[in-house]
């Protein structure tokens, strides 16, 4: 019988009851024992998911609190020393990881200190908080956690298969404060590997699954000379190592990998099906070849034929050393389908969410084994679903098809470069040096989502629901101008997400009612679900842009989600290629620009935080990426007038690499995540002499921490030796949505304080402030 397995699966609760305690436990309303209790309870009801589909293990080790690189961090005993941790034990241990998780474990944590740089997880939108290692890193294991989840499964009847994060792919995630061979460290690292294996073969582990997400990556020579010898050492005498790589090719490291001494190896033949004919020549007779064959990453039910036509070609060489899994971790999934109960039963049928592939991972193994005879109806009816979707009259429009294919290569370009564009806009604006501003979003607060929830359900009608929401505009706006802000924003009390939103208008996107995805700890978002040509008919942010602009003599921006990140962030039709999907939305953003700026509003800001999360994991196709991504937000910018003053955003990711991509945008002014890695992103921009201006975040809005006025000073000052100070804005790392008004209030009173501090110092004076 073909085994058949999944490499993870969703730990925020099929209700979002991981969501829901940590807030809890966060602000003091249930303590550790009960945030722990939840965490247990959701573990087993994703055991009994995965046993009850018929899979041939549980996986155990993919269950974080906030996230599985942070467990890792912890599990070997890599601990900054800001935390000041003078021990590490059951009764820290969660103290010391939430507060390298938020900057502070819970309200009143007198510990507090900046947290752990976070950044997106290959090219998802999950966010990991970055290990920090230095050339004296010393490693120590502490197990506790993840022993007590194998005992739990044990206990309840499962056969786990634990996850770990592999040794050469957690050093190459994390951040270094100075330049070393960070392989120098595996001496010191895989020893405690070896430990830990020891131990879960003594509770009776047979297969541990490693993760290897690297491998998919252009590595170099040493890194990939490192893996032979470091897996030599971690084979020996542990349990069998099923070793992971997903998101992409194997690449150049095939060989490599299919040639490491483990007894199995999975590869993701979704992303990239052809290099399961590459690999098969290259699988020695003692290794298993774990297929990903069911979509980890997106909502579409799977092609059995396609999927089984793999398996048929592997089996013909393998024989029973074949496997069948997800190709990567169902962590990108929502949970379950089946609460769906307001999407069109037409696209309703095209779906499967983590839930519902486990069922596809079990059909396959059988088909594989038992014949297709054996899953026949279960064939029949995907094959139904996705006949009906080629068909369908709701996946094309000719007419929006013919409009982007006729835009002019004029429509990419602004009407003068950005110093005489500068020149109007100063003019027109009349802003301070350092001017602040904040990056959107204010707190969601309990009456907002209610009211929000009323209207979903038709308790208020159109007039109750914009007259409350007005409200909400009106005191943001007022509590913005309290404190001295130069330019100012709605607010988006409107907007339940930022790509949600916009869901909710384009023809062609579809939301769901629970389709909820971890983003990082508690933060969940709903992909919308693009699934054909897309289409705006009407206005979707001007008449609360307007309304908010008509409260203030202040410039008021209007607030767009960039269309790569609207692509980035939803569940994407896989029936076409990406760029032609992506050229649809900036179509339909340019519409809204041109009427954001017809109705007065000077300032537009399109988030792109997604921008550098696109980009290709294998670098011979970041090019042709880079080429559509920035003509699409070109595309949806570039028709405004000198005057208008274009903003973009970007935030949590590693930028140096594609600045002049990014310069490449021609934004008149960019705001960047800065604070957690100090400013440090700005030497790059320095460096290539970025032309235009520039806004680093100056504290972490992810934290519930208020940093002082002179910590915002000494970031600034900093920043002022990469950027000139008149090409400097000032504002919070990101949108402040998830915050309470009076953390946001105290956070945003420090950074006016902070600005108008140095607009009053000259600067040699504040260049003494990091002496």
């Amino acid at each position: 019988m073909t085994k058949a397995h999944v490499l993870g699966y969703p730990r925020i609760g099929a209700k979002r009851e991981l969501t829901f305690a940590l807030e809890k436990y966060w602000r003091g309303a249930i303590g550790a024992a009960e945030l722990e209790q939840v965490a247990a309870q959701i573990r087993l009801a994703n055991w009994r998911e995965q046993a009850d589909a018929g899979l041939d293990w549980v996986s155990v080790g993919d269950f974080s609190l906030y996230d599985h690189v942070l467990d890792t961090s912890l599990l070997f005993g890599t601990i900054p020393s800001r935390f000041g941790v003078a021990k590490f034990d059951a009764d820290s241990e969660l103290d010391i990881y939430f507060r390298m998780a938020r900057g502070r474990a819970c309200v009143g944590d007198a510990k507090e200190t900046y947290a752990c740089e976070m950044t997106k997880w290959f090219d998802t939108n999950y966010h990991y908080l970055k290990p920090e290692i230095g050339p004296e890193q010393q490693f120590s294991l502490h197990p506790r956690r993840l022993l007590s989840q194998v005992k739990q499964a044990l206990a309840s009847g499962f056969t786990p298969k634990p996850v770990l994060l592999g040794p050469l792919s957690f050093l190459w995630l994390a951040k270094t404060s100075v330049e070393f061979d960070r392989l120098n460290l595996l001496p010191n690292l895989v020893p405690v590997y070896q430990e830990l294996l020891q131990q879960l073969r003594e509770l009776g582990v047979e297969w541990v699954q490693i993760d290897e997400p690297v491998l998919v990556l252009n590595l170099p020579k040493a890194w990939q000379q490192a893996y032979e010898t470091v897996y030599d050492q971690l084979s020996a005498g542990n349990p069998k190592l099923m070793l992971t790589t997903y998101f992409e090719a194997l690449g150049d490291n095939l060989t490599l990998a299919a040639n490491l001494p483990v007894a199995g190896l999975h590869i993701d033949c979704v992303r990239a099906p052809d290099q399961l004919e590459d690999i098969l020549p290259h699988t020695p007779p003692y290794k298993i070849l774990s297929l990903g064959l069911v979509d980890g990453r997106n909502i579409w039910r799977s092609d059995f034929d396609h999927a089984l036509s793999l398996l048929r070609q592997a089996k013909d060489l393998l024989g029973q050393r074949l496997w069948v899994g997800s190709s990567c971790s169902l962590l990108h999934s929502p949970v379950d389908l089946a609460g769906e109960t307001q999407l069109d039963p037409e696209l309703f049928c095209w779906l499967g969410f983590a839930k519902q592939k486990l069922g596809e991972v079990k059909l396959l193994a059988i088909a594989l084994s038992d014949g297709e005879e054996a899953v026949a109806n279960a064939f029949a009816e995907q094959r139904s679903a996705l006949a009906a979707r080629k068909r369908s009259t709701l996946v094309v429009n000719k007419q929006i098809r013919a409009a982007v294919a006729e835009i002019p290569d004029q429509a990419l370009r602004r009407q003068n470069g950005f110093n005489k564009r500068a020149a109007l806009q100063r003019q027109r604006l009349k802003l301070p040096l350092w001017p602040t501003t904040t990056i959107g979003s204010f707190p969601q607060t309990d009456s907002i989502r209610r009211t929000r929830s009323q209207y979903r359900s038709r308790q208020i009608d159109d007039d109750q629901y914009q007259t409350a929401m007005q409200q909400e505009i009106a005191n943001t706006i007022a509590q913005q101008e309290q404190l001295g802000l130069d330019v100012l924003v709605h607010g988006e009390a409107e907007r339940n997400d930022m790509v949600e939103y916009f869901g909710e208008f384009l023809q062609g996107i579809a939301v769901t009612l629970n389709g909820w995805v971890q983003s990082y700890g508690s933060r969940c978002v709903k992909p919308p679900i693009i699934y054909g040509d897309i289409v705006r008919d009407k206005p979707m942010t001007v008449k609360w842009a307007q309304y908010a602009q008509s409260l203030s003599t202040k410039p008021v921006k209007g607030m767009l989600t960039g269309p790569v990140t609207i692509l980035q962030w939803s569940f994407v039709r896989n029936d076409q290629d990406r760029s032609q999907t992506c050229r649809q939305i900036a179509f339909a953003l340019r519409q809204e620009v041109l009427d954001l700026e017809s109705a007065g509003i000077t300032i537009i800001q399109v988030d792109e935080p997604a921008l550098r999360e696109g980009l290709p994991l294998h670098r011979d196709d970041w090019d042709a990426y880079l080429k559509w991504a920035v003509d699409a937000f070109k595309l949806a910018t570039c028709g405004v007038q000198d005057a208008t003053q274009i903003h973009t955003h970007m935030c949590y990711a590693e930028f140096n690499d594609i600045l002049r991509h990014i310069a490449a945008l021609d934004a008149d002014v960019i705001t960047l995540e800065t604070s957690r890695s100090r400013m440090e992103l700005l030497q790059a921009f320095h460096d290539y002499e970025y032309p235009n201006d520039i806004g680093p975040g100056v504290y972490d809005i992810h934290s519930p921490r208020t940093p002082a006025v002179s910590e915002m000073i000494t970031l600034l000052a900093k920043a002022a030796r990469s950027i000139p100070a008149q090409r400097l804005w000032v504002n919070p790392d990101c949108g402040l949505k998830t915050r309470s008004w009076p953390e946001v209030e105290a956070a945003l009173k420090n950074m006016v304080s902070a600005a108008k501090q140095l607009r009053a110092t000259a600067m040699p004076k504040v260049s003494a402030l990091l002496e």
